[in-house]
């Protein structure tokens, strides 16, 4: 009796009989026939080999004392680890179809009774064997075939989002700079008149409300153009340590006293090249998305580190490069999303919060600034148990650029440069000349480049070029490469209200490009100018 416990191969056989010969005869024929074999003199010896062993084939007596062929396969049967395993009844007596029958029903795969010779036995049982393997080997392609399909129609599904999200961030942007132009005046008008009038005048309110609603109005212009990348970007080199540092004690007073804050930033982290604003921007967004999520408390958590993305993740990830990348993931335990309102979360407008709670441009924000940045986003989330969202962005081989946040502007300096303005919209045109004459400067208004060339040849001494980026027939960037060859010393300043590729790079302004970003304030505009003349005042 041979007690193996040899773990399973796909040659191995468990013959059981409780006669002797019989078993040592079965044995002889399958040993030659190439398998190995295991043997068992009762059906309860066989049950403990044959959960230990896990055998190709098992070939078993009908009539044994105790546990006999029929109940030892509705035994095997009944186990989890052995329910594909093929059985084959055999009985040295005619065992009658009643038997066979009853063995069959209990799971049995084949049945012999005497006589049999040897070329049928062992034929019998190679055929169950083979069958056996088919069927194992069909499973298994079933298997790999469903899981191709998953990956195939996830990656179907994360493409068609992004086909979607791409086709509406190209109709925000082809709006947004036209929009801008028309936001910049009606901002910089109000402020111009509320500096005007007395501080008793009744109409004051009313002005008021004019130019809150244009910042609002200019903020939604500012979220869409960060959904479409078409946000100019200064990026800088810089550790994401530092930025979620610097934030966490605004953070802790925005998610207030019910919520607990909790940072994990990984010590040794790597550098990333972003405009550290726009980080700032995505933080706050998804740190107000956790709150709103936790409306009776909960634990936000904040965490960063290095992490490799392998083929395999890719693979699953449309759009990923494998590689090294820093993680950002903010967590909440809040009420958590479900399948469908996932697939939608990053669509502008999209919101489950109350009509007036809400534009649902907040992560559609994030997302357009972690692509410009050339990073990708995924959400994790389950119904009661919370989200969490998870940002790689591409880890540089570069030390870390100090970087200073930006501080309110204060009342803009004067000057008395001369300043040619070329943009094409004539209200903003008249507004940025109001502007800077009040200033104090010396402004030549220009429609278009014929007018520029014309004022700069009949003018001399022209400081500073303020151009729109983009206008008909001639843009800023060739406007000003022509000027430039004939004025090397006058200075440039571009203005636009989207990123357009004349002056910048998927969204990444151009070094050493001075750029003002529409909408803007009056006040903006003094400072900026006088920055730039600042600069090249120094250079000369």
């Amino acid at each position: 009796m041979n007690n193996t416990s040899e773990t399973s191969t796909e040659n191995q056989v468990l013959i059981v009989d409780d006669v002797p010969d019989h078993l040592q005869l079965m044995s002889i024929f399958m040993r030659k026939a190439g398998y190995k074999v295991a043997e068992a003199s009762s059906g309860a010896q066989a049950l403990e080999i044959a959960q230990r062993v896990r055998p190709a084939l098992i070939i078993s007596d009908v009539s044994m004392p105790g546990l006999d062929g029929i109940e030892l396969t509705r035994m095997i049967r009944s186990n989890n680890r052995l329910t594909e395993t093929p059985i084959l009844l055999v009985s040295a007596i005619r065992i009658g179809d009643d038997s066979a029958r009853a063995g069959l029903r209990e799971g049995a795969n084949d049945y012999l009774e005497a006589p049999y010779d040897p070329t049928d036995f062992v034929g019998r049982a190679v055929r169950l064997l083979e069958r056996s393997r088919s069927a194992a080997a069909l499973k298994a392609s079933e298997k790999e075939t469903a899981q191709a399909l998953k990956e195939l129609r996830l990656k179907e599904e994360q493409l068609l989002l992004s086909q979607k999200l791409e086709a509406v961030g190209r109709l925000a942007g082809g709006i947004a700079h036209d929009f801008n132009n028309l936001l910049t005046v009606i901002e910089g008008y109000s402020q111009l008149t509320l500096q005007r009038l007395p501080d008793q005048e009744p109409l004051r309110g009313n002005i008021e409300e004019i130019k809150k609603a244009s910042r609002r109005a200019g903020s939604l212009v500012s979220q869409l153009l960060a959904f479409s990348r078409k946000q100019v970007m200064q990026p800088k080199a810089f550790n994401l340590n530092s930025i979620v540092a610097d934030l966490e004690k605004m953070l802790r007073r925005v998610i207030g006293e019910n919520i607990t804050l909790r940072t994990t930033l990984q010590a040794d982290l790597g550098t990333i090249k972003a405009d550290p604003s726009q980080v700032e921007q995505v933080i706050m967004n998804l740190v107000v998305n956790a709150r709103d999520a936790m409306p009776s408390g909960g634990k936000l958590t904040i965490e960063t580190a290095n992490v490799y993305l392998d083929e395999t993740y890719a693979r699953e990830h449309i759009a990923v490069i494998p590689g090294a990348y820093i993680m950002l993931a903010v967590s909440d335990t809040g009420v958590g999303m479900d399948e469908d309102i996932q697939r939608q979360i990053f669509e502008p407008f999209f919101t489950t919060k109350e009509i007036g709670k809400g534009t649902g441009l907040g992560l559609s924000t994030v997302y357009g600034i972690v692509k410009q940045s050339g990073g990708n986003i995924w959400v994790y989330s389950e119904v009661g148990k919370g989200t969490t969202f998870k940002i790689y962005l591409p880890k540089i081989n570069s030390p870390a650029e100090e970087y200073e946040h930006s501080q309110a502007p204060n009342k803009a300096p004067s000057g008395n440069e001369t300043i040619l303005l070329v943009e094409d919209d004539e209200a903003l045109r008249h507004l940025a000349r109001d502007i800077l004459e009040t200033t104090g400067y010396r402004v030549l208004e220009a429609a278009n480049a014929d007018d520029a060339f014309r004022i700069c040849a009949q003018n001399k001494g022209i400081h500073l070029l303020l151009t729109d980026v983009v206008m008909p027939e001639l843009g800023g960037p060739e406007l000003a490469e022509r000027l430039q060859a004939q004025h090397p010393e006058m200075c440039v300043l571009y203005m636009s209200g989207y990123a357009d590729d004349a002056i910048v790079h998927h969204g990444v302004l151009d070094q050493g490009t001075n750029f003002l970003a529409k909408p803007f304030s009056p006040n903006a505009l003094g400072l900026k100018v006088r920055a730039v003349l600042g600069a090249c005042n120094e250079k000369k």
